[in-house]
Formats: C-alpha cells, sequence, structure tokens
C-alpha cells in the first residue's frame, strides 16, 4: 500500500472501493430499512394494543419481560413492543392508543435479552409512558 507523500490520491480510491465491503454503506446505498421496516423508515408509530404477552428473557438471565402485542395504525401489522420501567404493565390495558420507537439494537435489531422484539412503548394515549412509572401524571380517560 502506498503512504508515500504523493499518495492521496490512490489512498482515496482504495477508501472508496473498499467502501462497498461494509454491511452498513451497502444497505444504507440502497435504503433498505425504509421499506422493509414496519414503521417504513419513520422514527415512531402509533398503535393500538391488542393484548399484554409477557416473554421469557434469553440465557443465562431468568425474568418474564413485559410486552404488548400492537396493530400499527398506518399499514395494519403487528408489532411487539416491550414496556420500559418497572410496574408499566399495570398503566396500560387493551384498545389504547400507544407510540412505539426502535429499542435500540444493533442493526435496528431487538435489544439484550429479549429475543424478537424490536420496539419499545414511548407514550400511552398521548402521555410519555416514563412520566406515568414515576407517579407525575395520570393516564387520560379515553
Amino acid at each position: 500500500m502506498a503512504n508515500g507523500m504523493y499518495a492521496g490520491r490512490r489512498l482515496k480510491k482504495v477508501r472508496r472501493k473498499m467502501r462497498y465491503k461494509s454491511k452498513d454503506y451497502v444497505l444504507r446505498l440502497k435504503r433498505r430499512t425504509d421499506k422493509k421496516g414496519i414503521l417504513e423508515g419513520a422514527p415512531m408509530g402509533r398503535g393500538i394494543v391488542l393484548q399484554k404477552v409477557g416473554i421469557e428473557s434469553k440465557q443465562p438471565n431468568s425474568a418474564i419481560r413485559k410486552c404488548v402485542r400492537v396493530q400499527i395504525i398506518k399499514n395494519g401489522r403487528l408489532a411487539t413492543a416491550f414496556l420500559p420501567g418497572d410496574g408499566a404493565l399495570n398503566y396500560i390495558d387493551e384498545h389504547d392508543e400507544v407510540t412505539i420507537e426502535g429499542i435500540g439494537g444493533p442493526r435496528a435489531r431487538s435489544m439484550g435479552d429479549i429475543p424478537g422484539v424490536r420496539f419499545k412503548v414511548n407514550a400511552v394515549n398521548g402521555v410519555p409512558l416514563h412520566l406515568m412509572v414515576i407517579g407525575k401524571v395520570q393516564k387520560p380517560m379515553r
């Protein structure tokens, strides 16, 4: 590899070529996530709670993570969303309207020990969930 005084052009050319070996770069070029994601490229999405579910965590942990099955309003697709916070399940009922967002795992996949869960609940009926969990606000009646 040339690293001499006048090698800048060649180094730039090689770097440009090597970019295509990065999976992230190629997917970003193709804008794959916009098309195939449940939220269709949006950072958040609204949905209706269909049921509450408990999902067992992966080894070596042993817990039941509280989640909800949500039907996204804009396209009717189903997603499982995690409920962050101690006792957050008590503030959500079926047929509530929730806002979900990505859970922040690697390459927009699942996070930590929760298998197959890619989203988390952000707000319930327009009120942030974490404010309800710490007791600052009440859930509005619809």
